[in-house]
């Protein structure tokens, strides 16, 4: 008899992933191996055909039906909650995920932009559980009866209310928080989570770190903003990554920001600060420099704002606030040479007094305990520095030493925490 399953997922450095299954037995167990059950899974179209998706984010045209086997890690009894107990009437599976393990990735880009597949699963028990009821043999579980992401608790989904382009996005509202207005950060997604599923836009990479109590506690409580763009920030009007510096988005975003200020009064005005990657790092160096009124501090990861298209006039506008730039030497898709680095470099000889710059020679797992093939901790793709901002590892500046606030060592979001625009 066909039996149902439930679903959680994680999101990692790398993304979201379905990590632990849940399978509703008839009667308690006390014991489970962890090769009990085998796992496969489909990743379905929406007419429910497997898809033909691309091996990996940097080989799009390499592609492969997106079906297989997923090792299953550790294997227990728990309840519906998946928690491990010594007895449950549930049996959890932990999956494999990761780089190495991508079809148990809930996302992918079948025409470019990241966005949630649907993943249908078949669970067929391979060895006998011994139960309170007697002996469990040859169940199959295949259908979903739900899921849960905890990680993505307390984010909901709206749009701004700006007629001529209304901007999707994300957001958190703080909760528990110490008394006062509360400050506000904006993260500017990359190229890949444009689309019209605001959720991408802060699940796609782990911007709900945002969110988490470690970060809301530095900031005392932090709304936090996600706008989604439905093609990408760079695009300035001739759907091409062209070389002009400029935006068609910009007004809309602007828009979104204020709105979103308007609907939130408890938002600190003085502390409003604008991050993002790669294209929404382009995004807000643009905002940046178009509006620098509106923000009290500035975080632009491996950005894409061309140095050639900045004026002398806008250097001038944006020295004086406080920027924190984060990039990796080794990227190869945004090339600092070409951004940051020559921009950071203006910056400083104009004079800038609270400007840093973290500047990885590398991007390698310290958190998730992802392995290369050698063992070693998996080394990500130079273009992926919002890993180690989103978790926080950025602490030195562009001489390699760490960067003082106030006569301490801060890292980049304590750092953000205490800016303020007057």
């Amino acid at each position: 008899m066909s039996r149902g399953y439930y679903t959680i997922s994680h999101i990692t450095d790398y993304g979201p992933y379905v990590t632990k299954i849940i399978l509703p037995l008839p009667a308690k167990v006390q014991a489970v191996a962890a090769d009990a059950f085998t796992v496969y899974v489909q990743r379905l179209d929406p007419k429910g055909k497997p898809l033909l998706l691309p091996k990996s984010w940097m080989a799009l045209d390499d592609k492969e039906l997106s079906q297989g086997y997923v090792p299953v890690t550790a294997a227990y009894p728990c309840g519906l909650d998946g928690v491990p107990a010594c007895e449950g009437d549930c049996v959890a599976l932990d999956m494999a995920y990761g780089p190495n393990n991508q079809l148990s990735s809930m996302i992918s880009a079948p025409e470019g932009l990241n966005v949630y597949v649907n993943m249908r699963y078949t669970i067929t028990q391979n060895k006998p559980l011994e139960s309170q009821g007697g002996t469990l043999t040859g169940l199959t579980f295949d259908f979903p009866l739900g899921h849960s992401a905890p990680d993505q608790a307390g984010w909901l989904n709206d749009a701004s209310r700006y007629e001529p382009e209304p901007i999707h996005y994300g957001y958190f509202i703080p909760q528990n928080v110490e008394p006062g207005p509360r400050p506000l950060l904006i993260w500017l997604h990359g190229a890949g989570e444009g689309g019209v599923d605001p959720t991408v836009a802060y699940t796609g990479n782990k911007v709900v770190a945002l969110s988490s109590p470690k970060v809301q506690k530095l900031f005392g409580g932090a709304y936090v903003l996600a706008p989604q763009t439905k093609t990408f920030w760079m695009n300035d009007g001739s759907g091409e990554y062209g070389h002009t510096g400029r935006s068609m988005y910009s007004e809309a975003l602007k828009a979104c920001i204020v709105d979103f200020l308007d609907r939130n009064p408890g938002i600190d005005r003085n502390r409003v600060y604008i991050g993002g990657d790669s294209n929404g790092g382009f995004m807000t160096m643009r905002m940046l420099i178009d509006y620098p009124e509106l923000f009290a501090a500035a975080f632009p990861v491996c950005e894409a704002l061309y140095d050639d298209t900045i004026r002398e006039e806008d250097i001038a506008r944006i020295q004086e606030k406080p920027i924190w730039f984060t990039h990796a030497k080794n990227d190869p898709v945004v090339k600092p040479q070409e951004t940051v680095e020559a921009t950071y470099k203006r910056l400083m000889a104009a004079g800038a007094q609270n400007v840093h710059f973290t500047f990885w020679d590398k991007i390698e797992d310290i958190h998730e305990g992802f392995k290369g093939p050698d063992g070693e901790p998996f080394e990500y793709l130079g273009h992926f520095a919002w890993i180690p901002m989103l978790n926080d590892d950025c602490r030195v500046d562009y001489d390699g030493q760490p960067v003082q606030w106030q006569g301490r060592e801060v890292s980049l979001l304590e750092w953000l925490a205490e800016q303020k625009k007057d």
